[in-house]
């Protein structure tokens, strides 16, 4: 179903996968809209090993919502950090693809990946997120993507 990597040698193992999906700050969600155009958008992100799903919290409305309520099949990139090797014309970094089906969280999975997007990007600010949250909660959705598939190259 899902095409392997061509470059067997670049391969990444899963734990070294999952460890750029952890620490990673920043990645690409590609949804499909109902003409059939790629769609992607940076996001921050949270990962949870536990339910191995990748959580996105959004805005209420959107295109990128428009095009997941067509088709949940999405997929998320991130890139670790990486070396321009101009004397080789090549660049040097990780990446790990992730491939799976959008559905949006029920109120205490939200909760959750909320507070673990506290806990990632501000840790040192806890309390005061914590606050924020109770305020403003009720503007944002949370999507999870349910891993399938992964898989992660050393370019």
């Amino acid at each position: 179903m899902f095409r392997e990597l061509r470059r067997q040698d670049l391969k990444m193992d899963n734990s070294t996968v999952v460890e750029l999906l952890q620490k990673g700050e920043f990645g690409t969600l590609s949804t499909v809209d109902v003409e059939g155009y790629p769609y992607g958008v940076p996001l921050s992100y949270v990962y949870n090993e536990k339910t191995h799903s990748i959580y996105f919290h959004v805005a209420r409305e959107g295109y990128k919502l428009d095009n997941i309520a067509a088709n949940p099949k999405a997929s998320f990139c991130v890139i670790g950090e990486g070396q321009t090797l101009p004397e080789r014309f090549s660049v040097k970094f990780q990446s790990a693809i992730a491939f799976g089906r959008m559905s949006e969280v029920d109120e205490v999975e939200k909760r959750e990946a909320l507070v673990s997007f506290l806990t990632k990007y501000s840790k040192a600010f806890m309390e005061n997120g914590l606050k924020y949250l109770e305020v403003d909660e009720m503007n944002c959705r949370v999507f999870k993507l349910e891993i399938e598939y992964m898989t992660g190259k050393n370019a």
